[in-house]
C-alpha cells in the first residue's frame, strides 16, 4: 500500500509545472492515494491550483507566516512531521527541491533517491549518473520512507481536470531560527521560464559578447521562447548564470530546443538530452551538438538568426 506526499514549488501565488510532473511520477506507483502539501503563508490560492491536478486525491494547506519565504529548513520539518503518514515523499529535482529534500531525508533518517528519471517498482528507482552517461538502477531499503527528488526533465505534466479536496492543516513542529530570509534576487522577463519552456533559444560561446547576445533574445521572443545559454557563455559574463543550462544549471526538456554558437560540451548535453526536436547552428560542421540534433545548421549564427527571424 503506497501513499505518496508530493511537495508542491510555487512562488508568487502560482504553482510551478515541477509539481505536475511529480504527479505523473507518482502515478507510476499506482499508489492507494497522492496528496500535494502547499506550504505558505496564505496557502488557499495555490492550493486551489493544486486541486486542479489529475490524480490527485486531497491538497494539505498549510499556512503559516513562517512559510512566507520558502526556506528549506523552516519547510523540512514540518514535512518531516506530516510524512510519518506517508510510504513516499516527493519533490521536484529543481533548486526548489535539491535544497528541501535532503533536508527532509536527513530528518527522517531515510536515504535519498536523487533525480529519479523512472520508476520500476514502489522502492527502485533508475536515475542517471556519471553527468548522464550511465543509469543505475537504486533501491531504497524496506523500514524507511521513500524520499525522492524527480527529474521534471523525464516526466509530462499530469492533466489539469481534477477536483481534489482541498484540507487545511496544522502542523505544530518546532522551527529553526538559525537560518533565516535576508532577500531574494531574481531577474525579472517577460519570456518564459526556462524550466517549464516548450520552446528554448540557447546562446553558446560562438554568439562573442553580451552586445551580441541581442540576437538571441530577439529571435527567442519573434518564436515565444524562453532563452538559456551554455556555461562557457555564463563564465564569459556574457548572461547571467540563472541561464545556465547544462550539468551544472537546468537541466530541461522542452518540445523545441535550439543551441546558437555552441558547441556542445558534454555538461550541456546532459541537460538537453530529453528534449523534443534539437535545431543546432554552428559554423564548425564538426561540433559535438550535431550528434544529438535533430536538425543542424552549419554556418554563421550572425547571418542564419536573421533569415529564419525574417521566414518567421
Amino acid at each position: 500500500m503506497s501513499k505518496v506526499l508530493i511537495v508542491a514549488e510555487h512562488l508568487g501565488g502560482q504553482l510551478n509545472a515541477s509539481t505536475a510532473k511529480c504527479v505523473t511520477a507518482a502515478q507510476a506507483l499506482s499508489p492507494d492515494s497522492i496528496d500535494v502539501l502547499v506550504l505558505a503563508d496564505d496557502a488557499s490560492a495555490v492550493a486551489a491550483e493544486a486541486a486542479k491536478l489529475s490524480g490527485v486525491a486531497r491538497v494539505l494547506g498549510v499556512s503559516n507566516a513562517a512559510n512566507a519565504n520558502g526556506i528549506a529548513q523552516v519547510f523540512a520539518p514540518q514535512v518531516a512531521q506530516l510524512a510519518t503518514h506517508y510510504t513516499h515523499v516527493f519533490g521536484p529535482s529543481t533548486t526548489f527541491g535539491k535544497d528541501l529534500m535532503p533536508c527532509v531525508a536527513a530528518l527522517l533518517n531515510a536515504p535519498q533517491v536523487s533525480d529519479a528519471m523512472a520508476v520500476e517498482g514502489p522502492r527502485t528507482f533508475k536515475r542517471p549518473i556519471y553527468a548522464g552517461n550511465a543509469i543505475v538502477t537504486v533501491e531504497v531499503p524496506e523500514g524507511v520512507v521513500v524520499v525522492a527528488t524527480i527529474r521534471t526533465a523525464s516526466f509530462a505534466e499530469c492533466a489539469r481536470d481534477g477536483n481534489a479536496a482541498v484540507e487545511t492543516v496544522s502542523v505544530h513542529a518546532p522551527l529553526p531560527t538559525h537560518t533565516r530570509f535576508v532577500g531574494l534576487a531574481a531577474g525579472s522577463s517577460d519570456r518564459p521560464d526556462l524550466q517549464s519552456a516548450k520552446r528554448v533559444v540557447s546562446g553558446g560561446r560562438g554568439v562573442g559578447s553580451a552586445e551580441n547576445f541581442k540576437i538571441v533574445y530577439d529571435f527567442a521572443d519573434k518564436i515565444g521562447a524562453a532563452v538559456g545559454a551554455s556555461r562557457a557563455a555564463v563564465d564569459a559574463g556574457y548572461v547571467p548564470n540563472e541561464m545556465q543550462v547544462g550539468q551544472t544549471g537546468k537541466i530541461i526538456a522542452p518540445e523545441l530546443y535550439i543551441a546558437v554558437g555552441i558547441s556542445g560540451a558534454i555538461q550541456h548535453l546532459t541537460g538537453i538530452k530529453d528534449a523534443g526536436t534539437i535545431v543546432a547552428i554552428n559554423k564548425d560542421p564538426d561540433s559535438a551538438i550535431f550528434e544529438i540534433a535533430d536538425i543542424g545548421l552549419v554556418g554563421d549564427l550572425f547571418q542564419i538568426l536573421p533569415e529564419l527571424e525574417s521566414q518567421l
